[in-house]
């Protein structure tokens, strides 16, 4: 039986196991859940085991495990480093889900739960391709090694120091990945570029306590005021940026990459069904596709200060506080961003407050060229998987690790996605589609048995 034929046989028992793997609640952002990161880890290594892996560890960090493996069983062929996470994102706001967040369930072709998209049902893919070989035919065609983390979802606080601290190990001639997304449905997509990303908190206080609004009230600075007339000027009215020096560094698009990114089958119309919005807005002067993959930006991600609980309760808050996030690109430094994000924030703030700012992750923008061979063999193994050629994209996300891998050991990074953007990654009713998924397996075996042959 060749490994297609194994994969297809396997249809079942692979959603059934993917299924076991996603009801772990393995959320690493919450300490409550930090046995369940640890079965989680044990999960994984237990199916790399499966694989045919003969060394797999379980390595502590200061948070939550890495899981590290090899099989170096293929002399003379090349190796790839394999990366992905086993962590996932808090399910809340929980109401909002139509089925529960860790009871994985089908409907209409696609799986539904917390991790199925970003990135459990990614890194499953992967397993399950590499245990398809492995048992059709006998061994794997190529040497691989697998790295998978349980931090991405805070900001891979422990990976980087376990990278250079074992630099000869994880070693290999390319880092394979999927934790990105296709163009859209049908749509086959391998992408070179990611944005950066810097995650900041800011803390403004006022009195040194809650006040009685109506006994304090107009003689006190409030924080939520202030905090909201800060926000609402780090954005002009033609959605710039207003940090001084924000857009200084900002590569420029070569006239030939612009028009073939504008030139793929993105369609604003499916875009504006999956965002939901009465209308879109974005920084004047460039297309949404720019906008998206290739642009900057400043999002306020959460807010927050006094009282939010039921009824009435007349206070001016002690301290406001905000969550923002700068998406970056090539070619600006995110040390450099943060300082300017930070010396703008304490400008715009009056002298009635006190501002506490803090840098929570940080991390750098990529794009490479797609000009090496082991694309054209991406593109192939894609067609194998879903009978359509793929297309080259950037991404407006950000995968920290793939930047560090790229700088350090100078090797293609080939990011291989097979969620779709209106899979509600991070946000209720998470899914994957179960196309995607099994066609996933069929692409990453074929593209796996591919880099194996001369």
């Amino acid at each position: 039986m060749n490994f297609l034929d194994y994969i297809e046989s396997h249809r079942e028992h692979n959603l059934d196991e993917l299924k076991d793997f996603l009801r772990i609640p393995s959320v690493s952002t919450k300490s409550e859940h930090k046995p369940d990161i640890a079965r989680a880890a044990q999960w994984v290594a237990d199916r790399l085991h499966g694989a045919g892996f003969s060394k797999v560890d379980i390595i502590p960090t200061k948070i939550h495990p890495l899981v590290v493996a090899e099989s170096l069983e293929a002399p003379g062929k090349p190796t790839i480093l394999f990366y992905g996470h086993y962590d996932v994102q808090p399910a809340e706001p929980l109401k909002l889900w139509t089925s529960p967040a860790f009871d994985p369930t089908v409907r209409g072709g696609n799986l539904y739960g917390r991790g199925t998209a970003d990135d459990k049902g990614q890194v499953h893919i992967h397993l399950k391709a590499l245990e398809a070989l492995q048992k059709s035919e006998g061994k794997l065609p190529l040497n691989v090694k697998v790295i998978i983390e349980g931090e991405e979802e805070v900001g891979s606080v422990n990976l980087w120091d376990f990278v250079t601290k074992n630099k000869d190990r994880l070693r290999a001639d390319a880092l394979v990945v999927s934790d990105t997304s296709m163009l859209a449905r049908g749509v086959p997509s391998i992408t070179y570029g990611l944005r950066g990303l810097n995650y900041y908190q800011v803390e403004i206080t006022g009195p040194s306590q809650d006040l009685h609004s109506g006994v304090f009230g107009g003689a006190v600075p409030n924080p939520i005021t202030i905090l909201a007339e800060m926000i609402a000027k780090l954005h002009d009215k033609n959605f710039h940026v207003t940090v001084p020096g924000f857009y200084d560094d900002v590569a420029t698009l070569s006239a030939k990459e612009r028009k073939a990114l504008n030139a793929l089958p993105w369609k604003e119309s499916e875009f504006r069904r999956t965002v939901g919005a009465p209308g879109l807005s974005g920084e004047k002067g460039f297309t949404n596709v720019e906008r998206l993959w290739c642009r900057p930006t400043l999002e306020l991600n959460g807010i927050w200060g006094g009282y939010m609980g039921e009824g009435s309760k007349t206070v001016i808050p002690s301290k406001a506080f905000a969550k923002i996030s700068t998406r970056l690109v090539p070619d600006q430094n995110p040390a450099k961003i943060a300082k300017q994000v930070e010396r703008h924030i304490r400008a715009l703030l009056p002298k009635t407050v006190h501002c506490k700012f803090g840098l929570l992750s940080a991390g750098k923008p990529w794009v490479a060229s797609y000009t090496h061979p082991i694309f054209q063999k991406a593109i192939h193994a894609l067609e194998k998987g879903f009978g359509k050629k793929a297309v080259f994209i950037r991404e407006g996300g950000s995968i920290p690790f793939v930047t560090q891998m790229h700088d350090t050991f100078k090797v293609p990074c080939v990011l291989l996605g097979f969620g779709l953007p209106d899979e509600n990654a991070h946000a209720p009713d998470e899914h994957i589609s179960l196309e995607n998924y099994f066609g996933g397996i069929k692409s990453v075996a074929s593209f796996y048995s591919a880099l194996g042959q001369p």
